[in-house]
């Protein structure tokens, strides 16, 4: 069997990357793992219709009984958003997944992974994986991480989740070579607000610019991604105080519980949703629509 018995591009998707016509990949936790129902369904229809309202062909991807699906059709987006059968799948999983034929949304790693095989280049996502507070002694480190040391699409994300240790994980992007770069703005992002206490390595201001550098690293053979931090909009940043005091409780029951490995930010992401009274929901959409809006604008460059 060859690759393309495990992959299906959709029509669109195939004849843009034919016409090197600008493609922006989705992924599918943020349907499946990342929001409740219908919140979660609404999101993925906007995401796709802000990619195409802003001049490129949107690309969710997933798992469907074990085909890598570049592409989704309505009726699987609303299956990945109703089913509580949906495996969550990284790079690790995959090959499992696609051999027992299972249903599985893809992280950012496996989204990357899956972007790259359909011979995408930028992908839009909420906030990237990254070094678990605690990482000293449980080693949880995300795989988010290592692809973008390897695989070859930019990143569009609003920084890192707050629940992870923000410091150690943009020490651990440097240990792998990965730029990042600040979208108008020198503090690193860290999801639900605009500030973090860490800089970034690189400011720029234009989609452009960015696009540029892109092709410039690709084209000296520098392989591995790019991250780009796009801050949550300034309207629906939180309060740092507020939103470090309910991550605070949200990871000491996640302790209590014993809640580890991939289940542990679906977990941390509900609790600080319900702490907040769904407020930290509705920041969540807002920047990943922002993130969609912004990938497009440097596709549009890229392509």
């Amino acid at each position: 069997m060859s690759l393309r018995d495990y992959i299906n591009i959709s029509k669109e998707v195939r004849a843009a990357v034919t016409g090197n016509s600008p493609v922006v990949a989705l992924e599918s936790t943020i349907i499946s793992h990342g929001m409740p129902y219908p919140r979660n369904l609404e999101t993925a229809l906007l995401l796709e219709n802000t990619v195409r309202e802003n001049g490129a062909v949107p690309a969710t991807i997933a798992v469907i009984n074990g085909t890598i699906k570049v592409g989704l059709e309505k009726s699987d987006i609303e299956f990945l958003s109703k089913s509580k059968e949906i495996f969550k799948a990284s790079r690790r999983d995959l090959p499992v997944i696609v051999s027992k034929k299972l249903n599985a949304a893809t992280t950012v790693s496996a989204t990357m992974i899956c972007a790259g095989l359909a011979s995408l280049k930028i992908f839009a996502t909420g906030g990237i994986g990254g070094v678990h507070r605690g990482a000293s002694k449980t080693y949880d480190i995300s795989a988010d991480l290592t692809e973008l040391s390897k695989t070859n699409i930019a990143v569009v994300s609003a920084g890192v989740k707050s629940i992870l240790d923000i410091g150690l994980t943009l020490e651990y992007l440097e240990t792998l070579g990965v730029p990042v770069i600040g979208y108008r703005t020198d503090e690193f992002p860290a999801f639900f607000t605009r500030e973090s206490g860490f800089r970034v390595n690189h400011r720029i201001d234009t989609p452009e610019e960015i696009a540029d550098i892109i092709k410039t690293k690709w084209d000296m053979g520098l392989n591995g991604g790019i991250l780009i931090a796009n801050p949550v909009p300034e309207e629906n940043s939180m309060d740092n105080e507020e939103i470090q005091s309910a991550i605070n409780s949200a990871l000491k029951k996640a302790d209590e519980k014993g809640i580890r490995g991939k289940e542990i930010t679906p977990f941390l992401l509900a609790e600080v949703n319900s702490i907040t009274e769904g407020r930290s929901l509705e920041s969540n959409v807002k920047l990943v629509t922002n993130n969609a809006k912004l990938a497009s604008e440097i596709a549009i460059k890229l392509y």
